[in-house]
């Protein structure tokens, strides 16, 4: 059986030691009376909650996996799932940081982005149903009318219904200029939604006595394109005047995908036949409403494989510390037993580490980026709030890319530490991989994320935003660059940077000569342009430890050769990907298509 620990002490590392989280903070004047005490022990409780309620339930999901009655087109989620969820909501996990308005705590993002994190360890699939409302819950709050902030935001806050995000169809998937999803005008001001959505996480279940679809469809006098889209929230049951749930409105589970992972999470064919929905937004302008959600979903898809990635490491390093497998190579290290453990060998070593890297990386990078969405939507002073959204805009695709990349790198090397044992399902090693594949996939491939770095984020404004970012790099370097002890971090940081600066003129040079250059660089830009954050977080997390090393404290010494370990073994992964990046399109464009 698989175990998990909350990592609560490196949480509380990367927030107060590293971030300073709560004096950022408390410039707000929403969370002037925030203090790390309570921060700590809210995240020390949503561990327990976590380890305790969810965790169990990880494994029997995945091996129930959920149940569709083709009759009613009800769907039940495995055994154990609706009770946690009903804890879930009894101790006001979901209203976190919700707006007091709707009943909410009012507690940052931050808080709720780390409490996802220990969430997404101990049961992804589980996850995913709440998880999904809190885009929901965003989107209404930004597009929603007073009616519909009224009706459905309370609920939202409780837990009390859930919500999803209805866009993919069977033809169109990343390309929603080619949805076909009508809907119709009625004499009411609500509209008859008909069309059909795959791939709907969440869709349908029993968790809950309500479900608020935000279905994307077109109106009559659509334009074509992605600019006639428009944005519509659809109930499972309607609702009336007095807020109680009415008959079923037509929108059903179809079918459920029969899928590589994530077996506890309902991922439906929704079907719906004159569905009546009422619009959020203005008409012909969903895609811009629904990416509010679709941006908080990013950025909680990067929490679900830094969540894979940190319970795989817990679980292959005490594997490896326990397993006896041969003799250290430079003798016996554990003479009294018939063998060693694996934990002795260098490339055991070197893929607990890697695993290791990535999730402490990952961390810190993900709590900055959620401590950047509390300040743009916070902070009282306008040009904080500007640089915010811009530093968000620039590492969300990062958050979302990088880190579910490095967590199919990190389950995959987890899974090789067990051996064999690894690829059986008992030990639990092998789910996490294949949870960890969608990651990649959804809310837009990694391709697509980074295609919106190189392209959007990075290019379409000059390298502004990126610039922005490369100041808190440049004055780190200075600072530090006289400190002895740091040439270690401080001069491979500066050294990548540099090349980010050449590699990013250069590619866009070659952009306006042929857009295909664009495609053919992106993924190795994000990969590198990920290194050189990770590279300027693990450089900061170095300086804290060398300066607390003195204390004798082992977190410190553990903290160091981790670092020291992602600029030797990790960061010179850019080397090759610099060169790939360079190589241009042509060895991708040239061979014609009908060769392939």
């Amino acid at each position: 059986m698989p175990q998990y620990t909350p990592p609560l002490r490196d949480v509380r590392f990367v927030m107060h030691e590293l971030l300073g989280v709560v004096d950022e903070l408390r410039q707000s004047p929403k969370f002037a009376d925030i203090d790390a005490e309570t921060v700590d022990a809210v995240l020390e409780e949503g561990g327990k909650f976590a380890s305790g309620m969810v965790f169990p339930l990880n494994q029997s999901g995945d091996s129930q996996g959920c149940q569709l009655d083709k009759v009613t087109h009800e769907v039940a989620p495995p055994q154990g799932f609706k009770e946690a969820y009903a804890k879930y909501v009894e101790g006001g996990w979901p209203s976190l940081s919700c707006d007091p308005a709707y009943g909410g705590q009012g507690l940052p993002i931050t808080v709720n982005q780390v409490f996802y994190e220990f969430l997404n360890s101990a049961n992804q699939s589980w996850t995913m149903y709440p998880g999904l409302s809190h885009g929901a819950y965003e989107c209404l709050q930004a597009h929603g009318t007073a009616e519909q902030k009224a009706a459905f935001l309370p609920k939202l806050t409780s837990g009390e219904w859930t919500g999803t995000m209805c866009l993919t169809e069977p033809h169109c998937g990343t390309d929603l200029g080619l949805m076909r999803t009508k809907a119709e005008p009625m004499a009411d001001g609500s509209f008859r939604i008909t069309g059909q959505k795959i791939f709907i996480s969440a869709g349908e279940h029993d968790l809950t006595p309500n479900i608020l679809h935000l279905v994307l469809a077109r109106l009559p006098d659509a334009p074509v394109g992605s600019k006639g889209i428009s944005l519509f929230l659809v109930p499972k049951f309607l609702v009336g005047p007095d807020g109680k749930l009415g008959e079923r409105n037509p929108i059903f589970c179809g079918a459920l995908e029969h899928k590589m992972g994530i077996h506890g999470n309902a991922t439906c064919q929704m079907i719906l036949d004159g569905a009546v929905g009422t619009l959020v937004g203005e008409p012909h302008k969903g895609l811009a409403a629904m990416f509010v959600m679709m941006n908080t979903a990013r950025l909680g898809v990067g929490m679900q494989s830094l969540g894979l990635t940190e319970v795989a490491y817990q679980n292959a390093a005490a594997y490896a510390k326990d397993r006896l497998q041969m003799r250290a190579l430079t003798g016996a290290k554990a003479p009294d037993k018939v063998a060693d453990p694996i934990i002795c060998h260098p490339d055991v070593r070197k893929m607990l580490l890697t695993a290791r890297a990535y999730a402490e990386g990952g961390r810190a990078l993900a709590t900055y980026t959620a401590l950047q969405v509390d300040k743009e939507l916070s902070h009282p002073d306008e040009q904080v709030r500007r640089d915010a959204a811009d530093e968000v805009a620039l590492l969300t695709p990062m958050v979302k890319a990088f880190l579910t990349d490095n967590g199919w790198i990190a389950t995959s090397h987890c899974l090789q530490v067990f051996g064999g044992h690894g690829y059986i399902a008992e030990w639990g090693m092998e789910q996490y991989v294949r949870d960890a594949r969608i990651n990649m996939i959804y809310e837009g491939t990694n391709t697509i994320q980074s295609l919106d770095l190189l392209g959007r984020k990075v290019l379409g404004d000059n390298g502004a935003k990126l610039k922005k970012f490369g100041r808190h790099i440049q004055q780190f370097i200075e600072d530090e660059g006289v400190n002895e002890a740091m040439q270690e971090f401080v001069n491979p940081l500066a050294d990548i940077g540099d090349k980010v600066t050449k590699l990013t003129t250069e590619l866009g040079m070659k952009a306006l000569q042929n857009p295909d250059e664009v495609g053919a660089a992106a993924v190795d830009y994000l990969r590198v342009v990920g290194h050189l954050v990770f590279a300027y977080f693990w450089a900061r997390m170095a300086k804290v430890a060398l300066e607390k090393q003195g204390s004798d404290d082992p977190f410190y010494k553990a903290k160091l050769a981790t670092a020291r370990f992602y600029f030797a073994k990790l960061l010179p992964e850019t080397a090759g990907l610099i060169r790939s990046a360079r190589s241009g399109c042509a060895p991708l464009m040239d061979m014609d298509a009908s060769l392939f």
